[in-house]
C-alpha cells in the first residue's frame, strides 16, 4: 500500500475520531506512563506484569518512552503460556522480556508512525527495549504491528500522551518465540 500525505491525514482524521470515541486509557500529560496505568480500568494485567518485573520505577520516572499497552482482555487471549504462568515469580525474566517486547525507547505519535511508514514505503521497523524489531503496516486505516515471529496486534487506541512518553492501546499481545512453546 502506497502512502501519501493525503492518507496520512485522512487516516489522522479517522484516528482522531476514533480515539475520542473509544478510549480507554486516558491522556493526561500530567501523569506517568504507570500512573495513567494504574489508574485504567482495562490495563490491569499491564499494571501487574510492570509491577512484577520491576518496570514500574523505569516508566513511573524514565523516559520517554512509547507502550504498546494490551487490554487486559487481550492478555485474556494470549496463545502459549498463561498470564498466570508469567506472573509466577519464578518466571519473572519471561514476563519481563513480554513487557519490554511491548516498549520502544523515545516518543512515536500515531503520526511519527504513519510518516516512517511513508518513507518506508508502507513499513516502518521500531526496535523494542527488549532489543528485538516490530514492524508497523497498515490494514485500511489501521495500524498493525507484527513482531519477528508473525505475531500481529492493531492500534486501537492512539496517541495517549503522557509526561513521559505516550500510550498505544492494542487488541492482542505481541509476544517472543520462547512465550508461545
Amino acid at each position: 500500500m502506497k502512502l501519501t500525505v493525503k492518507s496520512i491525514i485522512v487516516v489522522l482524521l479517522f484516528a482522531g475520531v476514533s480515539v475520542s470515541a473509544q478510549s480507554k486509557i486516558q491522556e493526561n500529560k500530567n501523569k506517568s506512563i504507570v500512573k495513567t496505568t494504574a489508574s485504567s480500568d482495562h490495563h490491569k494485567t499491564l499494571l501487574a506484569a510492570m509491577r512484577a518485573t520491576d518496570l514500574e520505577q523505569l516508566l513511573d520516572k524514565s523516559g520517554p518512552f512509547t507502550v504498546f499497552a494490551p487490554s487486559d482482555s487481550a492478555f485474556e487471549n494470549i496463545s502459549g503460556k498463561s498470564i498466570e504462568y508469567l506472573l509466577d515469580p519464578q518466571n519473572r525474566k519471561e514476563l519481563k522480556e513480554l513487557v519490554t517486547y511491548h516498549i520502544v525507547a523515545g516518543k512515536l505519535s500515531a503520526s511519527k508512525i504513519l510518516k516512517a511508514m511513508c518513507q518506508g514505503r508502507g513499513r516502518a521497523t521500531f526496535t523494542t527495549v527488549h532489543g528485538d524489531k516490530i514492524v508497523a503496516t497498515m490494514n485500511g486505516i489501521d495500524i498493525v504491528l507484527t513482531d519477528s515471529h508473525g505475531n500481529k496486534a492493531t492500534i486501537v487506541v492512539a496517541d495517549s500522551n503522557q509526561l513521559n512518553g505516550v500510550i498505544h492501546e492494542i487488541d492482542s499481545v505481541i509476544q517472543p518465540a520462547y512465550v508461545r512453546s
